[in-house]
């Protein structure tokens, strides 16, 4: 499994959630290091009432890329509150963590709702301009490209270079420049890890920098279990990374998919 961005923290765990592997930073967030975590419960360094909610969350609500959201958790017995993204996997769960956004909870979601409307009624082409100005709207990126088909069409703000990369993305990247923590112990994987917050390559990060790129998001679209296309957001500066954006670019992604023929 390859690495993982410094700006939160993740762990695999066993299907009874047993912690079997951790972001060297967690620390940081769960005040032990990652050594000590390892072959532990996770009960141990969490409160039990939100861990209770997490394995419910897990069991009842995914989006369409099997990964399931909690918002403002109150894990520790502290004041900080973090947002969650964690899938299960054939033999684990991999759970991700981040501090949550100072702002109002729901701000990104509710906003949806709104971009959504006059999306409907338009042929193709127009429906997928009007998607990416909107999603550009929603993130805030310097450039967003709906990638459908043989469809590509982009909402820029300005010229911006071209990304000449193969491999796929992380979903988030969120900076860049900043360097990136291994996860222990190493498992010798060579295909990168699903977490939407894991490290990009060296290849990648070398391609972000000569773009002069410093984030981006990877939103896919599905309808009925069937990729449609993607949204790809990028931008020039450092853009500090929140799963309820994710969401709402994904919940947005979804009608999207919805309106097209």
């Amino acid at each position: 499994m390859s690495g993982f961005q410094r700006c939160g923290f993740l762990l695999e765990l066993s299907p009874d959630w047993l912690i079997q592997r951790a972001s060297e930073n967690a620390h940081r967030y769960l005040g032990q290091y990652h050594q000590r975590l390892i072959g532990e419960p996770l009960s141990q360094f969490t409160l039990a009432q939100p861990l209770h909610d997490l394995r419910n969350s897990l069991a009842r609500q995914r989006g369409a890329t099997g990964t399931a959201r909690a918002f403002r958790v109150r894990l520790f017995d502290d004041p900080r509150h973090f947002d969650i993204a964690f899938q299960a996997l054939d033999s684990s769960i991999i759970l991700e963590g981040l501090p949550s956004a100072d702002g109002a909870f729901g701000e990104w979601l509710g906003s949806v709702g709104r971009l959504i409307d006059g999306l409907r009624g338009h042929d193709r082409r127009h429906t997928l301009e009007s998607a990416a100005r909107r999603l550009r709207a929603l993130t805030g990126f310097d450039r967003v490209t709906a990638i459908f088909g043989d469809d590509r069409i982009e909402s820029s703000r300005g010229n911006i270079a071209q990304l000449q990369i193969d491999e796929p993305l992380p979903a988030i990247v969120a900076d860049v420049s900043q360097e990136t923590v291994s996860i222990f112990p190493e498992d010798g994987a060579e295909e990168p890890n699903p977490a939407l917050l894991r490290a990009p390559s060296a290849a990648q990060i070398d391609a972000m920098r000569l773009a002069e790129m410093a984030a981006v998001l990877r939103v896919p679209c599905f309808r009925e279990g069937k990729t449609l296309g993607r949204f790809e957001c990028d931008n020039r500066l450092p853009v500090a990374p929140s799963f309820e954006l994710y969401s709402a670019a994904e919940l947005f992604a979804q009608v999207v998919g919805m309106t097209l023929d």
